[in-house]
């Protein structure tokens, strides 16, 4: 994710160890069949009840049906494919703005209840560790907004689309909604003629009956809940072809095309420039959703990414700046999307590594040099580390406010710690460490200490005095290379 400025106002352990880590901590609960329904989480820092424990999901398949007014709920079916990791007596499952209908699992009638954002099932019978189960949902998916709430379904002028990020998916469907059980997807969009239906993945087909039409799309790669991303809308589909004939596709407010495909023609080139620094490009297809609202963000969902219509029709920024925002997000693509945060903790290593190519392709492409920015970012950085707190270990959110661990401290204050990386360990151990962080972590997730072991092992160094200064210490260490640069005491008193 990104803030962005508008004119009109000056985002590895194996997946089922770590599940089965967790699942052994809370297993006394989950065995309780006499204990309270409650909702239980799996003890994320700054997100404590997102997530569930006792069972890792290995695919969701979707299906919404749009009534053609963005302020009816949608009528949706979830079915997931999971494996116990405990012995189940009850299913958790984050869900919090929808009617439930009916649960099944594995084929058989299942009660349930809510406890907090918490929809809590209970089958039959036990579902003994180490099974498979096929939980389905039929339930009402609603565009509105929660009162107190922000993301999910985002109401467009045409249509909807989706903003997950950072704890939103389950406003939108039933899920296990942490980016550490990440799963494959299909999803389904029945809307009516006249609209266009696009989700992340590739479509496998339409189909068109009775004055509506019905898009699959399926994904090729592992996503975590807070990437899903559906577009409904009178949208026009653009396609083009990227490196090694990589399918790019684009959608577009139909009325808005001729403004804005001249800023989309240059993503195959970006892609290009980003595998030059990373490697092959990592998914199956890659596009932008110019979605015609107003959000203050863009939004690295995965293979196609939320940008505002209005980036690239209102002429308020350079074209150097609006370039490096499009290379923003698609460097996620590799950072928070490829490589999945373990915990929301480490969303400094998705921000900072988006942020530092985001200013590179600004110092290539506007003349905005990276030096600078980062002697700036030192300056301000005591200020963002008293606001938000150490890159590594951001404050929580304020209640309802999910946009809330985005501050500075996790951009440019992260980007700060990587160019000091880099100045401590060189250029060319930077580069094979960024490259192998990509690499060894590919359709996975990984943590702060992953990335702490695998940079010593890169540089043959100790480094963890280094990054407990730079990661989690409440002042910013003096800049390796550059004994000149000061904290800006204005910066600092501001933030207080």
């Amino acid at each position: 994710m990104l803030l962005t400025p508008h004119s009109h106002a000056p985002r590895p352990r194996p997946r089922r160890t770590a599940a089965a880590l967790l699942a052994s901590a809370v297993s006394v609960c989950l065995l309780a069949a006499s204990a309270p329904v409650v909702p239980l989480g799996i003890g994320d820092r700054l997100f404590p009840y997102l997530g569930n424990p006792g069972y890792d999901v290995a695919s969701y398949d979707l299906s919404f049906t749009y009534s053609g007014s963005n302020s009816e709920p949608l009528q949706a079916v979830t079915t997931i494919d999971a494996r116990t990791t405990a012995d189940l007596d009850r299913v958790n499952l984050d869900f919090a703005h929808g009617t439930v209908r009916s649960v099944e699992i594995d084929g058989e009638p299942a009660t349930f209840s809510t406890a907090g954002e918490d929809l809590v099932i209970t089958p039959g019978a036990t579902v003994p560790d180490g099974n498979r189960m096929r939980i389905t949902v039929r339930h009402t998916s609603d565009p509105r907004p929660p009162k107190g709430r922000e993301g999910g379904w985002v109401r467009t002028a045409d249509g909807l689309a989706m903003a997950n990020q950072a704890d939103a998916a389950h406003l939108v469907f039933p899920c296990n909604d942490h980016p550490s059980d990440k799963a494959m997807y299909t999803i389904r969009i029945t809307a009516p003629e006249g609209h266009t239906a696009v989700a992340g993945g590739l479509p496998t087909g339409v189909d068109r009956s009775g004055g509506s039409a019905t898009w699959t799309y399926r994904t090729r790669h592992p996503m975590a809940t807070e990437l899903a991303q559906v577009s409904i809308g009178r949208s026009t589909v653009l396609h083009r072809t990227g490196p090694h004939g990589l399918p790019v596709r684009d959608v577009v407010p139909t009325r808005h095309r001729k403004a804005v495909e001249p800023w989309l023609e240059k993503t195959p080139g970006q892609i290009a420039w980003m595998e030059s620094k990373l490697g092959r490009y990592p998914f199956e297809t890659y596009g932008l959703l110019a979605a015609d609202v107003s959000t203050g963000f863009e939004l690295e969902t995965q293979t196609l990414s939320l940008f505002e219509r209005e980036l690239f029709t209102e002429n308020a920024h350079p074209a150097w700046y609006i370039e490096s925002i499009m290379v923003h997000e698609l460097a996620h693509q590799w950072f928070g999307d490829s490589v999945s945060p373990r915990t929301w903790s480490d969303l400094w290593l998705n921000e900072g590594y988006a942020t530092w190519y985001e200013a590179m392709y600004a110092e290539e492409r506007g003349g905005k040099t990276m030096r600078d920015r980062m002697r700036d970012a030192y300056g301000a950085s005591d200020g963002w580390r008293t606001a938000g707190g150490p890159p590594a270990a951001p404050k929580a959110p304020e209640p309802g406010n999910k946009v809330g661990i985005f501050r500075h401290n996790v951009y440019d204050g992260a980007a700060l710690v990587l160019y000091a990386l880099r100045q401590e360990i060189g250029g060319p151990a930077f580069d094979r460490l960024q490259r192998a962080w990509v690499s060894r972590h590919q359709d996975g997730t990984a943590s702060t200490q992953d990335y702490v072991r695998l940079a010593a092992e890169i540089s043959g160094r100790d480094l963890s005095g280094f990054f407990q200064a730079w990661l989690y210490g409440e002042k910013t260490p003096p800049m390796p290379g550059h004994p000149d640069w000061k904290p800006s005491a204005s910066a600092t008193a501001a933030a207080r």
